[in-house]
């Protein structure tokens, strides 16, 4: 399979076409992917630009989310791995139509499917860090409340991209499976109640009798021989006659 007539695998048109960037970049994947990127980008860059502040009892930069720096490690960490992912899968989106092997494709769709799974668990646990720290949090005072706020929120909005993109590879590689599965070829069982085709029907056939000759081993009476060949037959008739002398 590889492919079958106008199918694709797993997600991708089939290999050879040349690559249509403003159908790419329509496609619902690559737009909740960009979103994705977009969200992993702000949660990250809200905290190491804003994240960390000079509490009033301390000279030592804490977290904003009641001084928990794990948190804030964590925020960090998972969006930067998202970001730098998000433009992987991109890039891998706009090769896997060129890949001529479905098997390739098939790793190519496991990997996403793998990857959009656990990096949705791993900000559900973002989100429920944070907000829970947030919600603890006594000292607002110099907080950049607003920074705060707006990691919390596009760490519970990235679940929900992620979630998508689960979901679309999920269906990619579903599709794939049943599409490589399809035989290109079935041989057509046999009928044998249909008549033969004009081109191919048997000729009448009518065999003839054969009787065999019999011979008798000890005749009792021979058959009639002819005589042998003679240059000079004598005549038939009387066998004294003697021509005449002149």
């Amino acid at each position: 399979m590889e492919e079958t007539a106008g199918a694709s695998a797993y997600g991708a048109s089939l290999a050879g076409g040349g690559f249509d960037f403003y159908k790419f970049i329509r496609q619902p994947p690559t737009i909740v992917r960009i979103l994705s990127w977009i969200f992993a980008l702000v949660v990250f860059a809200s905290i190491t630009t804003e994240g960390y502040i000079n509490s009033a009892h301390s000279a030592e930069a804490k977290c904003m989310f009641n001084q928990n720096d794990s948190a804030c490690h964590y925020a960090i960490g998972i969006g930067m791995i998202a970001f730098l992912a998000c433009v992987a899968f991109l890039v891998l989106d706009a090769y896997v139509p060129f890949m001529s092997n479905a098997q390739e494709r098939k790793y190519a769709v496991m990997a996403d499917l793998g990857f959009s799974g656990v990096w949705c668990f791993l900000w559900f646990v973002c989100f429920c860090l944070l907000a829970s720290e947030w919600a603890r949090t006594d000292e607002v005072a110099g907080v950049p409340q607003d920074a705060a706020r707006a990691t919390v929120a596009f760490s519970f909005f990235s679940i929900a991209t992620w979630g998508l993109l689960t979901y679309f590879a999920l269906i990619r590689f579903r599709r794939g499976v049943n599409e490589v599965t399809i035989p290109t070829y079935t041989e057509p069982r046999a009928d044998h109640h249909t008549p033969y085709p004009p081109t191919y029907a048997p000729t009448s056939y009518n065999p003839t009798t054969y009787t065999p000759t019999t011979y008798n081993a000890h005749p009792s009476k021979a058959p009639d021989m002819q005589p042998p060949f003679q240059p000079n037959p004598q005549p038939q008739g009387d066998a004294d006659y003697q021509p005449p002398s002149y």
